[in-house]
């Protein structure tokens, strides 16, 4: 028992393989000093046999364990670090090379047809695929740990598996994959670099996708505005079904697919899935109530799946590279690669495909050429599209571009559009005018989103100049917190966020601007009416103005 503890501080101090060495030669009988001198393990031989000296001093001067212990915690401490095990090595994300990424024709360079496709990868042994049937494909999709690119982050392969449920095969009703191309958030422009340049990648992917859940027919809807992208993608869908690949025996595989395309009509609101279906169906673009879910009704009142644009055309890449491939790229939970669209104040504003988990200030200097003016100049950026609050800069520097770490920061991944403002910024009117988008595009259905963005774009639009009151800014957060989780979908969050992160961050830049305004106006009531501008002769509330008018001045 001794005799190993007296290897114990060496191999706490990290010189395991040569401690194990030395057991190994004691054991056997052979003499460890034995060894060269310019031996790397001369040293630990040493080591041992001074540690082995006096373990065997001690032990003859007493035999209780306790005097054997003190001189030998005090020798420990003297050998070893703090740590006690190795820490493992810290990982920094980012830095994807280009043989790993999947998007390969960004900004239309190359060939988007099914030549050019080809020859990029698209469309390879994709037979094989379908023919290992839909479990496989699901369960791939599992292992890559591919989380929606829409903004939800819901699990793929699990949201996917829910079309395949006990006896699926009795259910007589056609089953559909929709995918949403409905792209309208400002600052994202992510899909629609895929459907111009990769739009056989998209094709491939709905054909794989939609065996998977056993579908018999993809719906693609894009957004009206994107005509070019359209055609890129009908011109696609032809070629694919001039080589076999769709319609009838698809690949060869007895596997019977169509796709189609529709397109909207430019509302924002039917990039909500629900309102999609209902646009498809010919319908306002209402979100429906749920349940029932579309994975049990959905289009035209059968099992159907919305899935994002991107995350539909890496499925094709995961199957043939495998899940355990895609999940090496990014921490738990948040791996595999991403589209990422960075806009706004940065030298060069482009669409560039990294590795999940890369930090936000090296994605915008590595490749935006950073911010303009320098990082010193960058008053905050929002990570994920408009719909999500926005960060300032002290957050930005040490922020991970995933689900989980922006949303520890009071934030969002979305969808991936960054957004990114320096000092030259109005912060106050940026956020004004998402609350006017917001305002008009919210459909009115339900009245938290309908009275609850109207009101906040009227008081956004005050506060921009500074007309209003200090109690107004708590008021517009009771508003923001009234609408958020009170309407039937996102779009009274994505209205209420925005107007969060604002106060959360830059509540001292508004209070600013009233204290000024009131300056110059003299005091502001509610609803920015100047006292300066009521009529002293009218009996009127205290919060119209400053003070009522005397009782024998009144009318």
């Amino acid at each position: 028992m001794m005799t190993f503890l007296a290897f114990l501080p060496n191999v706490l101090a990290g010189d395991f393989d040569s401690e194990c060495a030395m057991v190994k030669s004691h054991w056997s009988g052979r003499t460890v000093g034995a060894q060269p001198v310019d031996s790397p393990s001369s040293t630990t031989s040493t080591m041992f046999r001074s540690s082995s000296a006096a373990t065997q001093t001690l032990l003859k001067g007493s035999g209780s364990a306790t005097r054997v212990a003190r001189p030998f915690r005090a020798k420990l401490r003297s050998q070893r670090s703090f740590a006690t095990v190795a820490d493992p090595p810290v990982r920094r994300y980012g830095g994807l090379k280009d043989q790993d990424r999947i998007f390969t024709n960004v900004y239309c360079k190359h060939d988007h047809g099914i030549k050019g496709a080809m020859s990029r990868g698209d469309w390879h042994k994709t037979k094989e695929i379908l023919l290992k049937g839909d479990s496989w494909i699901i369960q791939s999709i599992k292992d890559s740990g591919l989380r929606g690119r829409g903004g939800a982050g819901f699990p793929s392969g699990l949201k996917w598996s829910f079309m395949n449920k006990p006896n699926w095969q009795q259910d007589p009703r056609p089953r559909y994959l929709v995918v949403n191309a409905d792209e309208g958030e400002p600052g994202t422009c992510k899909d629609r670099e895929i459907l111009r340049g990769d739009p056989h990648k998209l094709v491939e992917g709905c054909l794989v996708a939609g065996r998977g859940m056993n579908a018999s027919a993809a719906y693609i809807y894009v957004r009206g505005e994107f005509y070019q992208e359209a055609s890129h993608l009908q011109q696609a869908i032809d070629e694919a079904y001039a080589a076999g690949f769709l319609g009838k025996n698809a690949c060869g595989s007895g596997y019977d697919f169509d796709v189609y395309v529709h397109r909207g009509a430019g509302a924002y609101i039917c990039g909500e899935e629900t309102a999609l279906i209902e646009s498809l169906e010919g319908k306002q673009g209402k979100p429906r109530l749920k349940p029932p879910f579309p994975a049990d009704v959905g289009l035209f009142g059968c099992p159907t799946t919305v899935a994002n644009v991107e995350t539909v055309a890496v499925a094709p890449t995961i199957c043939r590279r495998g899940g355990s491939w895609f999940a090496s790229f990014g921490r738990e939970r948040n791996q595999g690669t991403k589209l990422f669209c960075i806009s706004g104040h940065v030298n060069n504003p482009c669409v560039i495909e990294e590795e999940m988990s890369i930090p936000l200030k090296d994605l915008i200097d590595k490749h935006c050429g950073g911010v303009v003016g320098g990082w010193d100049n960058l008053l905050g950026i929002i990570p994920g599209g408009c719909s999500v609050p926005v960060l300032p800069k002290d957050t930005c520097a040490e922020v991970l571009m995933d689900f989980d770490s922006l949303k520890d920061a009071q934030s969002g991944l979305g969808t991936g559009a960054v957004i990114v403002m320096n000092k030259s910024t109005d912060i106050v009117s940026a956020i004004a005018r998402f609350s006017q988008f917001y305002q008009h595009e919210s459909c009115g259905q339900c009245t938290p989103c309908r009275e609850g963005t109207t009101w906040m774009s009227k008081v956004m639009k005050r506060l921009v100049e500074g007309r209003g009151h200090q109690r107004e800014i708590d008021m517009l957060l009771e508003i923001t917190k009234q609408i958020e989780g009170r309407t039937i979908c996102a779009l009274g969050d994505a209205a209420a966020w925005p107007i969060q992160g604002l106060m959360r961050h830059f509540r001292p830049e508004v209070e600013r601007r009233i204290a000024e305004f009131q300056a110059v106006h003299g005091h502001v009531g509610f609803g920015g009416h100047l006292a300066s501008a009521v009529d002293n002769t009218l009996a009127v509330p205290d919060n119209l103005a400053l003070r009522q008018p005397e009782p024998q001045s009144r009318v």
